[in-house]
């Protein structure tokens, strides 16, 4: 019987069907990566299609068989199906990987896993490093010298074989590098696996932090803390030394710290409370942001705002458009638009520039230092006490100007809707104070304070005591007699 080589045309489909069969059975059952070979890899499915062809042109032209290489409907039909099998089974896979992210809730059940590594040995001022990729990310001393880690994998998917298989290769390491130390999680390539991470270090270690996503705590370390974050809350309380920290997305909160914190990048909500060093925030931070007690300060400076306090004993909040400042001793310097500015008892030099929104500024007691506040397209409101001395000049473009103050050598003026106001006013020297403003108003005002109570008056002394009616004389005492000298 001759050989017919056009039913080598077959060779084709049925190497493509072993191969992708063989591909997909890796993968059930040993966690092949397919996106990866047919992301990378793909150009060998054309290859292995020319090899083929050739070789069936070869053995075509033995028998004098024309059109032996031809490419067919049904292999180009094969090719397809198969290759949008291998997409169905990929799209799946990627879907439930990343659904949590996009849509807020996780595909699937979690089966969580605890993970512990061998605790290790460190000198007491050691280096440490924790890195995460997905999962919280917990860190408090310790009772000695050395590391200690508990962990827990949370693994998400479709049933309990699945995690099972995915947990296999995910543990915990402990290890040291140069002079320090890192602690991390191994086998968490895969979306679906997050390791949670409890780790205890030496008290004076200093620490650093790094989470791609997750939230780390850290608590009562006397060494500085460097954390930088990825997409997770951040919390630090009760620290020893500087602490800075670098946000993608998350809230930040640090509280009691005895040195300095910066804060950079971008978050929603700040809450700095007591720090004796102070605060450094860059960034832009959409939540409210509040810092409480902070003895050396505040600069926070975003594509909006650039602000500088050289002390705060009170609170500042930024917050829907509004920026507070409560009993800030130092100067205050701050340049912004579009909020509305309320400050009160500033006790030092006070700049302020804004645009778009109002700006008041109360004083309690005689500012110490000069005022200068320009606004446009907005009001101005100053507050002062009734017994301060000062020196002013007002000016409002388009706009008037309203002052409680009268007497001294206040002058005011208005020409073509524009109104100005010069002058001094009290017994003392005061500070100079600057006011301008444009489409808006000025508004001078008494500080308005609670009169005092009337003191209470003394109780009148109580009367003496009547004498009897008819008070008998005291008897005298008997004199002594005169001794001799004799007896002296």
């Amino acid at each position: 019987m001759a050989y017919s080589p056009r039913r080598s045309s077959g060779l084709f489909s049925g190497l493509v069907l072993i191969i992708v069969g063989v591909l997909l059975l890796l993968h059930e059952y040993r966690g092949f990566e397919l996106i990866r070979l047919f992301t990378h890899w793909w150009p060998l499915l054309i290859i292995a299609l020319g090899l083929i062809k050739l070789y069936e042109r070869t053995a075509g032209s033995r028998y004098v068989e024309p059109g032996a290489a031809r490419i067919t409907g049904g292999e180009i039909f094969v090719l397809v199906a198969v290759l949008a099998i291998v997409g169905v089974v990929i799209a799946v896979e990627e879907g439930e990987k990343h659904f949590s992210d996009h849509f807020g809730f996780d595909m699937g059940n979690s089966y969580p896993f605890d993970l512990d590594a061998e605790p290790r040995k460190v000198p007491e001022d050691a280096r440490i490093t924790i890195r995460g990729t997905r999962g919280d990310i917990t860190v408090r001393p310790g009772d000695g010298p050395e590391i200690r880690v508990s962990g827990k994998a949370n693994i998400h998917t479709w049933n309990e074989r699945d995690a099972e298989k995915l947990r296999q290769p995910t543990s915990v390491q402990i290890t040291q590098n140069g002079d320090g130390y890192e602690v991390f999680p191994t086998g968490e390539k895969d979306d679906r696996i997050s390791v949670d991470m409890d780790v205890t270090v030496p008290p004076r270690s200093g620490v650093t932090v790094r989470n791609d996503k997750g939230d780390v705590s850290v608590s009562d370390l006397s060494e500085p803390v460097t954390i930088n974050n990825g997409n997770g809350d951040v919390d630090v309380r009760d620290s020893g030394d500087d602490v800075n920290i670098t946000s993608h997305k998350g809230d930040l909160r640090v509280s009691d710290t005895k040195g300095n914190v910066k804060l950079e990048g971008h978050g929603g909500q700040v809450d700095v409370i007591g720090a004796t060093g102070g605060l450094t925030l860059s960034g832009e931070f959409y939540g409210p942001i509040r810092a409480e007690k902070i003895a050396k300060g505040v600069r926070f400076i975003s594509q909006r705002t650039d602000l500088l306090l050289t002390q705060l004993s009170g609170h500042m909040e930024f917050s829907s458009g509004n920026l507070e400042i409560a009993d800030a001793p130092g100067n205050l310097t701050l340049r912004t638009s579009k909020y509305d500015i309320d400050i009160e008892n500033a006790g030092g030099k006070v700049e302020v520039q804004n645009r778009g929104a109002s700006v008041d500024v109360r004083f309690s007691s005689t500012p110490k230092d000069d005022v200068q506040i320009t606004n446009s397209n907005s009001t101005i409101s100053l507050s002062l006490p009734s017994s301060a001395s000062f020196e002013i000049v007002a000016d409002c473009h388009s706009c008037d100007i309203s002052s409680d103050f009268a007497g001294g050598t206040l002058e005011q003026t208005s020409n073509s809707g524009d109104a100005h106001l010069q002058g001094k006013f009290g017994s003392g020297r005061g500070p100079k104070i600057v006011l301008k403003t444009s489409y808006g108003s000025i508004s001078l005002h008494k500080t308005s304070t609670a009169e005092p109570a009337p003191a209470a008056k003394p109780a009148p002394p109580a009367p003496p005591a009547t004498p009897p009616a008819n008070p008998r004389k005291p008897t005298p005492a008997p004199k002594a007699a005169p001794t001799s000298d004799s007896q002296t």
